[in-house]
């Protein structure tokens, strides 16, 4: 039988990560009820010391429900250059919703500016509510391999 192949990753270091954290746009955010975890991509800005999180909801979203009954929150960024090259990054923390002074800061034109294009699928943009999370990064860690 042969052996499991295996390769060492190594840690990135806090720039790498603030780099990578500023580049890119888009995560998986990772929820959890009790013993039942959902998980959905979503759009983020970080702005070289807070992470925000875009989320919408039309009244029946599952991922504000389990938004709800999150402790903690964690958000995962990847790539994957070639077979040997890749990178992984995991926020850890509470998700917690700006006030409404804060949230008065992302008018329109800066969730324009801050966040990628808001895709919708089969829904009232009308009726869609934009909510603005900052997710706390109590827990930081980035790997990588070949880059």
């Amino acid at each position: 039988m042969d052996k499991i192949s295996y390769e060492y990753t190594f840690g990135m270091d806090d720039t790498d990560i603030d780099d990578i954290l500023r580049e890119h746009e888009v995560g998986v955010l990772a929820l959890a009820d009790d013993s039942t975890a959902y998980a959905v991509p979503v759009a983020f800005h970080y702005d070289g010391s807070s992470l925000y999180i875009r989320l919408t909801s039309d009244g029946s979203s599952t991922k504000m429900a389990f938004l709800e009954a999150t402790a903690d929150a964690c958000l995962c960024l990847y790539d994957i250059e070639r077979a040997d090259t890749y990178w992984s990054i995991i926020v850890r923390g509470p998700l917690q919703e700006l006030s409404d002074e804060e949230q008065s800061a992302f008018d329109e034109t800066a969730v324009n500016e801050s966040f990628r294009q808001l895709p919708v699928f089969d829904q009232d943009v009308e009726a869609l509510d934009v909510e603005i999370y900052e997710l706390e990064m109590e827990a930081v860690t980035g790997r990588e391999r070949g880059t």
